[in-house]
């Protein structure tokens, strides 16, 4: 299954006073639309990003994601409407030929992997999904000078927020039928595939996933994230062994080194990472590798170790967390890990969006005692340090 995200930041955003456009605005040091992509690299599903841009905004787009882990493709320009924008991000992903995609405001920096994954798991039975949030208060409509003229029901009424997702020929036609139809005047996507037919699911949103429009959006955002937080630091370990097998290379910290032999393994056996994973998830009292990723899948097969990580970091953001270290130690007569230290540092800290001096890579030999000094197998030992905000939940002074 390929899934698409299509960020859609070419708007100019005016009701936001402020001197660049809203999306790239910095909230706490990443902009707008940095923070927004980010939730989509993260999560494991998302195998595209493609951002819209206005045609002048490509020297801020630049800027805005220079410093991110993310990988985005290409930005494309966008057109003078959303809609047209809309229909370029779609246009530049044909060759790609996803089978779902998520279109998303740039504007909505709050987006969470919950409301995303709930997005692509409707898909599975409707054409198309949006997230939204059941209206709670009591709705008036009014005359131009402001005088109530009517009550209107809240009952079935309905938030949409973004990604609103769909799968992607069907959008795709919609947009078309739309365009050809001269109609320009959709608020979302949704709604053009409603007017073309297609059903579309409601899911639940999330209250915090609001769309940034007026200076007051901009301010309320930076306190949110500016605002001193008390965290906690938590320290997870991690051990993990694999057996030699015949073989011309391991791989060990996303890194292939050439040797005698390979790691036997479900996966592709990378003993640094499996315990790098654990630590991970041992920093969020989540679990372990072999519940999130059983061996008995035949889905992981084969796979890179890079995504059990990726998923463990995405887990400790999704609860406010911040990856400080992490520590990896080799226990190995051979290969020897010196010469790819630094591939192996500059590899892990890439997966977890960190810079490499954060990653510690050692290794040492077992002197030839015991089955790792028989040369019989690799072990790893991990640690990592996470900064979360602070719990108050039952048992915690």
């Amino acid at each position: 299954m390929r899934i698409a995200a299509l960020i859609v930041a070419a708007g100019r955003g005016t009701r936001a006073g402020t001197d660049v456009p809203k999306q790239y605005v910095s909230l706490g040091g990443r902009s707008v639309l940095a923070r927004a992509s980010g939730v989509f690299s993260d999560h494991g599903a998302i195998g595209k990003i493609q951002a819209v841009i206005h045609p002048d905004d490509l020297d801020l787009y630049t800027a805005s994601i220079s410093n991110e882990a993310c990988e985005l493709a290409p930005p494309v320009a966008g057109g003078a409407s959303r809609q047209a924008s809309v229909r370029a991000g779609l246009a530049a992903l044909a060759d790609w030929a996803p089978d779902l995609v998520l279109i998303h405001d740039a504007a909505r920096p709050f987006v969470t992997s919950a409301v995303i994954g709930r997005v692509i798991a409707a898909l599975e039975s409707f054409p198309g999904a949006v997230p939204g949030l059941a209206v709670a208060d009591t709705l008036k409509r009014a005359s131009p000078d402001r005088i109530i003229s009517e009550t209107i029901s809240r009952d079935g009424l309905w938030r949409a927020q973004t990604p609103q997702g769909f799968r992607y020929a069907d959008i795709v036609a919609a947009h078309e039928k739309a365009a050809a139809a001269g109609r320009d005047d959709f608020t979302d996507d949704a709604a053009i595939a409603e007017w073309a037919g297609l059903k579309v699911a409601l899911v639940e949103g999330a209250p915090d996933n609001v769309k940034i429009t007026t200076a007051a959006d901009v301010e309320e955002a930076r306190r949110k994230l500016e605002a001193p937080m008390t965290l906690e630091p938590r320290i997870g370990t991690g051990f993990d062994v694999h057996r030699f097998t015949e073989g011309s290379s391991v791989w060990l910290c996303g890194v292939e080194i050439a040797h005698t032999h390979r790691l036997e393994g479900h996966s592709d056996a990378d003993v640094g990472l499996h315990a790098l994973t654990d630590a991970l998830l041992g920093t969020i009292g989540d679990g372990d590798i072999g519940q999130h990723f059983p061996p008995s899948d035949p889905k992981w097969k084969g796979a890179a170790s890079h995504l059990f990580v990726a998923d463990a970091a995405r887990r400790v953001r999704e609860r406010g967390g911040r990856i400080v270290n992490v520590d990896v130690t080799f226990l190995a007569e051979a290969p020897k890990i010196g010469p790819h230290r630094p591939a192996m540092q500059a590899r892990v800290a890439e997966i977890l969006a960190i810079t490499p001096d954060r990653v510690g890579i050692k290794a040492t030999t077992m002197e030839e005692l015991g089955s790792i000094g028989r040369r019989e197998g690799i072990v790893a030992m991990a640690s990592a340090l996470v900064l979360l905000p602070f719990s108050t939940s039952p048992g915690v002074v």
